[in-house]
């Protein structure tokens, strides 16, 4: 018999996240990105002006990654590297136009693999998955964590569908 089962939540997270990344990662290759590119664009969109080492950590990858993704965007013409008045080693971070278009487009993917996910879930079945799974962040978020100083200050009540996902619904829910 195994250790964990099924119903394990940790195994049961991993799988849908590794399920809508692969999905995500095919569908967007059309656009160019890869699921990585697309967060980065994401956050920035919520968070322009930020540097580049804020930036990381909020995407929780090292400053050098970033650095190489932040290098590709702006080869593509998607982010802007602009002097920070205040700190002339660092460089803050816009989009240009044509990633807000970009991210348009990818709100479109990602809302189509979501109704993929939550086909078969009736309107009510679907804002109680989110109420709960929302409850379910807010219980993690709550909770003692060891070393929180270095942990990105991100919400506990802004929702992931969101990064993509901002400015695309007012209301994510409909049934089909």
């Amino acid at each position: 018999m195994p250790i964990f089962d099924d119903r394990n939540l940790g195994f049961l997270f991993g799988d849908i996240t590794r399920l809508l990344r692969e999905r995500f990662n095919t569908t967007a290759a059309s656009a160019g990105l890869t699921l990585a590119q697309g967060r980065a664009l994401a956050y920035l969109s919520r968070h322009e002006g930020i540097s580049q080492v804020a930036l990381a950590r909020l995407l929780e990858v090292t400053p050098i990654t970033l650095l190489r993704q932040v290098d590709r965007l702006s080869d593509a013409g998607l982010v802007e590297r602009r002097a920070n008045p205040v700190d002339r080693r660092a460089q803050k971070l816009y989009l240009t136009e044509a990633a807000r278009s970009l991210l348009q487009q990818l709100a479109i993917i990602g809302d189509n693999i979501t109704e993929t996910a939550l086909a078969g879930l009736t309107p009510d079945e679907r804002d109680r998955l989110y109420a709960s799974l929302e409850r379910v962040k807010v219980n993690l978020a709550e909770a003692e964590a060891p070393n929180t100083a270095d942990a990105p200050d991100i919400p506990a009540n802004r929702h992931v569908h969101d990064d993509l996902h901002e400015n695309h619904h007012d209301n994510r829910h409909d049934g089909p």
